[in-house]
């Protein structure tokens, strides 16, 4: 009786530990998760990280950017991101309503870095199973596709 006893306050024992080690990687990564944010900048949280590190304005729409704009979106981005409804990735239709231009850019340009430390790109892009792939623009033609995104933001 006292062996199955003994055995029985391992087993607890050993589940115990076992669930407290499980807890401390979770707070682990919790605090590492907080300590990237705190290393980016208040521009970083704004405007992503990535090459574009200055403030991009769209006062009015350019007509032209914006055409080309779309056809480097419907050969580049149109796989996996429509307008209005979510796809392979998320709906980018109202996206420079919500996100700066210069976020959207270094999304387009840095999407391994933005999904990897960035907390906005890691959180919408934790909803998709498939993440962004470089798709090597220059950063003109980056700017093209935020004038096109603009333009269909309105």
């Amino acid at each position: 009786m006292k062996i199955s006893k003994i055995v029985g306050l391992m087993t607890v024992t050993i589940l115990l530990l076992i669930g407290c080690e499980g807890g401390s990687d979770t707070n682990t990564e919790a605090t590492a998760n907080k300590e990237v944010e705190q290393e980016l900048t208040e521009f970083e949280m704004t405007n992503g990280i990535g090459p574009v590190n200055e403030e991009i304005t769209i006062d009015e729409i350019d007509p032209e950017l914006a055409k080309e704009g779309m056809q480097v979106f419907d050969m580049k981005c149109g796989a996996c991101h429509k307008m209005d409804s979510r796809y392979v990735g998320p709906p980018l239709g109202g996206i420079m309503n919500t996100r700066t231009p210069a976020y959207v850019m270094n999304m387009i340009l840095n999407p391994e870095e933005m999904l990897e430390k960035h907390p906005i790109a890691k959180s919408v892009g934790s909803e998709y199973p498939t993440r962004m792939t470089n798709q090597q623009l220059t950063r003109e033609k980056a700017r093209a596709v935020v004038e096109y995104l603009a333009q269909e933001s309105q």
